[in-house]
């Protein structure tokens, strides 16, 4: 079954993409980086390789 490719929110254009870890639990999240608040936005939980591909799928985007 194949995803539908959802936009890019319009104010998380231009924004870069970014795993961040939780200092106390280790525990990764994967979003889009507002340098401005230092804050992940539309954030996901990592729990493997496939989440993060997961994620830049669901955006149409390309995986660096």
């Amino acid at each position: 079954m194949r995803r539908k490719i959802q936009p890019v929110p319009a104010e998380c254009e231009g924004m870069q993409i970014k795993i961040m870890s939780s200092t106390c639990t280790g525990e990764k999240t994967i979003g889009f980086y507002d340098r401005n608040t230092r804050e992940l936005k539309y954030s996901e939980l990592v729990q493997s390789p496939g989440d993060i591909k997961k994620f830049y799928e669901k955006y149409g985007l390309k995986q660096p």
